[in-house]
């Protein structure tokens, strides 16, 4: 028998502890990123694109366990002008590793006199990425530590529906909003979790998390993009504990995930009914304050020319920065993401040589 994946199993068990007016639907519950016929590997990294490089470092130093592995500037690049579809791109990034993915903080010049402001939980747009870790080593502690400013109510992280994780969410320095996911081992070892995972690492990254004002169209879209189905949709109501968690009464809303690569890598879409998920108002630019991520590939050139015929409208055509061919693409709500392929495939910066 398959082992249940961690996302399966805390819907599973939160069937059987939640309110009745939770409904779900099985799409395909083996539907994974293994079952593509694309090279796409997974989501290499998240990105935030901030206004104060240091302060949002030091928190992010203080909040995770993760390692700083790169520090760089970029300015007067002809290839990176390419890539951001605009002349005179100059940035300072800095670059975290995860276990299972990377976490790249880039203060872009152009964004210097930005306004930063808080995510809502219902959006639109890419509203927060997760956080997970065992209860032992609990990230909602770190980040409590690191004074994140929490979203949801009370004091301790809520427990959902009694199967062995708790939630919370809350907001950076600069109003990204994050959630925080601590799972006990009860739940890990009946989710097929490999015993040794967890005892290496202290946190890992989860989800790229959206919120859309069309759920359905977007679902569709990513569906595409990614060459398989979601494994799971739900709608979720009259559900008190997620009330707290995202501190909005009497929370109405739809979701789809898709499963990526590794330990609760997924794909959430969603779209809240009450409060309503606002329309989108604009197509983001790279540069923007807030979230991005990429989807690494194998073949850069192929899923460029693959997605290009699927109707999805790229910046440039793909070019070298640094460890990585890039491109950068919306998606149909105007959400930023990117394919990336590793120059090198010894790169200590691709997903294939992550040990996870």
């Amino acid at each position: 028998m398959k082992k249940k994946n961690l996302f399966q199993v805390v819907v599973l068990l939160s069937m059987a502890v939640l309110s009745p007016s939770y409904a779900f639907s099985q799409v395909n519950p083996n539907a994974q990123l293994s079952d593509s016929p694309t090279s796409i590997i997974g989501f290499n990294h998240i990105g935030i694109s901030v206004n104060n490089l240091d302060e949002m470092v030091a928190f992010y130093q203080k909040a995770t366990p993760f390692e700083i592995v790169k520090r760089e500037k970029v300015k007067q690049h002809s290839n990176a002008d390419k890539i951001y579809a605009r002349e005179g791109v100059a940035y300072e990034r800095v670059t975290f590793k995860a276990p299972n993915m990377l976490l790249e903080l880039t203060a872009y010049a152009n964004q210097q006199n930005a306004i930063p402001t808080k995510m809502l939980p219902q959006g639109p747009g890419m509203t927060h990425t997760c956080y997970q870790s065992p209860d032992w080593k609990s990230g909602y502690d770190q980040f409590k530590n690191a004074d994140i400013e929490l979203l949801s109510r009370g004091d301790e992280a809520v427990d959902l529906g009694g199967y062995g994780v708790t939630y919370a969410y809350g907001y950076d320095p600069e109003g990204n909003m994050l959630e925080m996911e601590q799972m006990e081992q009860r739940f890990m070892t009946q989710a097929g979790m490999d015993s040794s995972w967890a005892q290496k690492h202290d946190m890992w990254m989860t989800q790229v998390a959206i919120m859309s004002p069309d759920l359905k169209k977007l679902s569709d879209f990513y569906k595409a993009i990614l060459g398989f189905l979601p494994n799971r949709i739900a709608k979720l109501e009259n559900m008190e504990r997620l009330d707290d968690i995202v501190d909005q009464d009497k929370v109405s809303l739809h979701a789809t995930w898709f499963k990526m690569d590794g330990y609760g890598k997924m794909v959430e879409l969603m779209q809240y009914e009450h409060p309503e998920t606002p329309a989108k108002l604009h197509e983001k630019d790279p540069t923007d304050l807030g979230y991005t991520f990429s989807l690494e590939v194998k073949d850069i050139q192929q899923e460029y020319e693959r997605m290009k015929n699927l109707g999805v409208e790229f910046l440039s055509e793909p070019q070298i920065l640094g460890e990585f061919y890039t491109v950068f693409a919306h998606d149909i709500d105007g959400n930023v993401f990117s394919l990336r392929q590793a120059v090198s495939k010894a790169s200590g910066y691709s997903l294939q040589n992550f040990n996870y």
